[in-house]
């Protein structure tokens, strides 16, 4: 995947440039914090450009501009979190609408859906997406939605994108697909047919683990004054502390993901020939069943990697005895992370079609030096 030829600025260039022009006011070449929550108003009802916080905010709309742009989207909205985010996506959304939601994605998205807004009204099914047929024989007339998670967590599925898009828009609806993994650097699904992206912010796009939250882009106009409304009505908006911190990140984002690529296609090299591992999960290995998908859709293989091992206590013990990685939930920082997932990320989806064995462990492999991180990995299995 290569960014556009001709004038069209290239990714690393616009991570930095777009909506990140020096500050009017003093020429501060890094967006300020607008740390205020109202905003004088010369006459009344008539504004300047905000009136409320809630409704707007310079630092939020310098993080939507540039996040839309990597995405090669029109309109870009910040929320308090991932699943804010998805939240008010599904709201505009209403009740006896159908959702098709991938067999494999993060524990909160199906909790969302089968805890909060089943109970709304909303249907979904689960399907393995890596099946095309499969995916095709779910949708009802009242499919609205196409979720796709790719490549998903945590068993780093690969789905294609183009198709499923294809598959959404024959039965008029959209398809949505969670770019969290991937980063707009590494697959742009707009480009390839999809109507929506959502991301946890908290993760690659931020980049550092110091902050929570999430977005939307799409290039949908209807769809865009959608969610502008319910971004304010609903509120679950970042504060602008929040919104600096990930514009921060957008602009190291290029330079990251290459290690964490590099990072993560060693370590998953070393773990596929190491004698305690069962099977290994990464796109970038040869042998994956989605890795010529990832090779069509993505720039590269991503930072994520899970591996499985012979029992539960194992990888009870392997998480436990790590000293580079970190046993922590989330992922995406530049330090590396070890977690099980069975009773931490998607401990939610226990007893449901999305339940994930507990010998699986996953890896989220930070910019370390890999040799630094395959020995940490040695030790902790020997």
């Amino acid at each position: 995947m290569d960014d556009p030829p001709g004038d069209a600025l290239r990714f690393e260039t616009r991570a930095i440039h777009a909506g990140q022009e020096p500050d009017e006011a003093f020429g501060s070449v890094n967006v300020p914090i607008y740390q205020t929550s109202t905003y004088a108003q010369p006459a009344v009802g008539r504004p300047k450009r905000y009136d409320y916080a809630r409704g707007g905010n310079p630092t939020r709309e310098a993080f939507q501009t540039a996040l839309a742009s990597l995405e090669g989207g029109t309109s870009g909205l910040a929320f308090s979190s991932g699943l804010g985010a998805e939240t008010t996506l599904l709201l505009t959304l209403s009740p006896g609408d159908h959702v098709l939601l991938a067999n494999d994605v993060y524990g909160g998205t199906y909790r969302l859906l089968a805890r909060v807004l089943q109970g709304w009204g909303l249907a979904f099914d689960v399907v393995d997406m890596t099946d095309l047929d499969a995916l095709r024989e779910a949708v009802r007339p009242q499919t609205r939605a196409v979720w796709v998670e790719t490549p998903t967590n945590p068993l780093l599925k690969v789905i294609d994108i183009a198709a499923a898009a294809d598959i959404a828009h024959a039965a008029d609806a959209r398809c949505v697909v969670d770019n969290t993994f991937a980063t707009p650097y590494l697959q742009r699904p707009l480009e390839l047919g999809a109507d929506v992206v959502v991301h946890s912010v908290t993760k690659y796009l931020g980049g550092h683990s110091d902050l929570v939250g999430g977005a939307i882009v799409t290039s949908d106009d209807e769809l865009a004054e959608r969610l502008a409304f319910l971004q304010n009505a609903v509120g679950a908006v970042p504060g602008p502390m929040d919104c600096y911190l990930a514009l921060r990140g957008l602009k190291t984002l290029a330079v990251r993901m290459q290690a964490h690529c590099r990072g993560a296609h060693a370590v998953a090299g070393s773990l596929a020939a190491h004698p305690k591992v069962v099977r290994v999960h990464y796109p970038g290995l040869p042998d994956h069943p989605g890795h010529a998908i990832a090779a069509r859709q993505m720039r590269d293989f991503g930072g994520m990697v899970s591996f499985e091992v012979a029992s539960k206590d194992e990888a009870i013990r392997v998480v436990q005895s790590t000293q580079l990685f970190f046993l922590a939930e989330s992922l995406g920082g530049v330090e590396s992370l070890i977690e099980v997932p069975a009773p931490m990320t998607h401990a939610s989806v226990a007893g449901s079609p999305l339940e994930i064995s507990d010998t699986l462990i996953r890896l989220s492999v930070g910019i370390e030096h890999p040799d630094d991180l395959i020995q940490d990995l040695a030790r902790a299995l020997a």
